[in-house]
């Protein structure tokens, strides 16, 4: 079974993104800010990363630039989930290393389909 780290500040986002991937056989783990998410990472390196943007302590992006300078932290797929949707945050994101960019609101169909083009599921 695939894991997926889901990092969001929101507990409702969290929530509702724990029980989509769990119907898509994951196992999840959640982190609040991306300080969080880093430390879960180093602890055990997931194979899918479901990635807020704006979050307290660290952000997303700071926390994606980040992971991919950890040892093993270029093998998770990383899939931001964030109402950043403008082309200049996009852009930052993927070449900072994100595979994926999913926005908010999102829905079972959305999360599937994109972890179905990044080969997750």
């Amino acid at each position: 079974m695939k894991s997926c780290l889901i990092v969001d500040d929101s507990r409702v986002i969290r929530k509702v993104a724990r029980q989509i991937l769990e119907e898509l056989h994951f196992t999840t783990v959640e982190a609040v800010d991306g300080k969080e998410a880093l430390d879960c990472c180093r602890n055990s390196m997931p194979d899918a990363i479901l990635l807020d943007w704006n979050m307290p302590v660290m952000s997303g992006i700071d926390f994606l630039r980040k992971l991919r300078q950890e040892r093993g932290g270029d093998s998770p797929i990383v899939v931001f989930c964030t109402t950043e949707n403008d082309i200049e945050h996009i852009t930052e994101a993927i070449q900072a290393g994100a595979n994926e960019y999913i926005m908010k609101p999102f829905d079972r169909d959305i999360i599937e389909t994109k972890f179905t083009e990044v080969g997750l599921v």
